[in-house]
């Protein structure tokens, strides 16, 4: 799949390039980041180097898309977002973020996602767009509420983080939904 750059008002999000490992590692290395990422805190760069083939890789065969999110001003990376599958049958996806801890608070979360979601209805054509997340994520949780996603209710026990098993909310915006924002 051909992934194209998106901008934004303060952003831009482009393919994930090897180049891009040091900075992911710091992000995926904080625990406070990786905690609610479903992967553990990792530890050597070369496990960054080795998501990005992957996601690339996955990116290659249509099965997944990732951004990494660099601030236009500055040209710095903050974070990544992407839609972590698709079924292209069922015209759906799910979405998945992370921003490095000292960009929180400040809106990139959500102007990165509103972005890709942009991209995810009106590029690949898709009807839905679900995110899976942890009840006490509390920052990803007002993303989402910002966007209008709904919530439709919790799968217990859905998947193991850190060994142990963890319930999820599932949020969805369907196209018939969005409406593109006028502006930030």
């Amino acid at each position: 799949m051909q992934i194209n750059t998106i901008t934004t008002e303060r952003l831009l999000l482009r393919p994930m390039q090897p180049a891009d490992a040091p900075a992911l590692f710091s992000f995926w290395s904080d625990p406070n980041v990786s905690k609610h990422m479903n992967i553990e805190s990792m530890t050597r760069i070369k496990q960054a180097e080795d998501m990005i083939f992957l996601i690339n890789k996955l990116c290659a065969e249509d099965q997944a898309i990732r951004w990494s999110i660099v601030l236009q001003e500055s040209g710095e990376m903050v974070g990544s977002c992407g839609f972590n599958s698709f079924d292209f049958e069922h015209g759906r996806t799910e979405i998945g973020y992370d921003l490095g801890s000292p960009y929180w608070g400040k809106g990139y979360a959500t102007e990165a996602v509103r972005a890709v979601i942009g991209y995810g209805f009106s590029e690949l054509g898709l009807n839905r767009v679900e995110a899976k997340v942890e009840p006490d994520n509390r920052g990803s949780i007002r993303v989402l509420s910002k966007l209008r996603f709904v919530e439709e209710g919790l799968l217990r026990q859905y998947e193991k983080s850190n060994g142990q098993f963890v319930d999820l909310l599932i949020f969805s915006l369907l196209r018939d939904e969005w409406t593109e924002p006028s502006g930030n």
